[in-house]
């Protein structure tokens, strides 16, 4: 990719297009996507529409990703784009081929059957606003109604991976563990298969204490980000969750997801 040259990547949909927007942008951040830029169009309905993207694309460069269930969008996409030498990417198409292949089913081709507001949209719903309330050991009552506790030291992505797993539906409740501090009666209460103890490479942690504190303006040197201080609490943590009998992960250079994918297949 040249570095003075700028792309763009087109994403439509006949609903919003927010499945087709997540494949391009979990593609670009593999490039150096830094000239990269995306338009949506969504809610397409028509196969002007599509005609008329399709030109446009073919005028800017670069190329379309598209979900459009209606198989007569699809088609017009497919001729449009090979009339007009723009590479188009069916994002959906080949799954629900597969689909309808494999277990002999037809589709509903009805567009935004991921957004309905069904059961599973209120109980994320639901377990996000739980997650936000409990986080950071704010109601420590709520500790036994969560499906999942998660325990760890100051700066080992507690809150994130809530919020990640709250989005799976997972009502997550989130403690800090701090020596002087003694955990809350309820803690012990949890069964250790609903906690989940968070650590890291003292090194690791280290190096994110030292710029948590740059952010914050605090000078360089204060307790919380050294060595020692940094190894107690590691220590405090690994010996609070052995007692507690819970799963322990070390989420060193491990992404978000990487720890969620983890942690789903061992509630599961």
């Amino acid at each position: 990719m040249k570095d003075d040259q700028a792309y763009e990547i087109t994403i439509c949909s006949d609903s919003v297009g927010e499945t087709a927007e997540a494949v391009v942008r979990a593609t670009i951040r593999q490039f150096d996507g830094h000239h990269v830029t995306t338009k949506r169009i969504g809610h397409i309905k028509s196969e002007d529409e599509v005609r008329a993207i399709v030109e446009e694309s073919a005028k800017r460069g670069g190329f379309i990703a598209y979900t459009l269930v209606q198989p007569e969008l699809r088609e017009m996409m497919k001729e449009e784009s090979l009339r007009l030498g723009v590479r188009a990417v069916d994002i959906m198409g080949p799954m629900m081929e597969a689909f309808i292949e494999t277990f002999n089913d037809a589709p509903k081709r009805k567009p935004g059957l991921l957004h309905q507001l069904d059961e599973d949209y209120f109980r994320r719903v639901e377990a996000i606003e739980f997650a936000v309330k409990c986080d950071d050991g704010r109601d420590t009552s709520a500790l036994l109604k969560a499906n999942l506790v998660l325990v760890g030291v100051s700066r080992t992505s507690k809150t994130p991976l809530s919020i990640f797993l709250a989005h799976k539906g997972i009502k997550v409740s989130n403690l800090p563990l701090v020596p002087e501090v003694k955990p809350p009666k309820e803690l012990f209460l949890v069964p250790g298969s609903r906690i989940v103890g968070l650590t890291m490479d003292a090194e690791q942690l280290f190096k994110i204490r030292t710029e948590r504190l740059k952010a914050v303006g605090l000078p360089f040197g204060a307790k919380y980000a050294t060595m020692e201080r940094i190894a107690e609490e590691l220590d405090y943590a690994h010996a609070l969750m052995k007692q507690l009998g819970c799963l322990m992960i070390n989420v060193t250079d491990k992404a978000i997801e990487e720890t969620a994918g983890i942690i789903m297949g061992y509630l599961a």
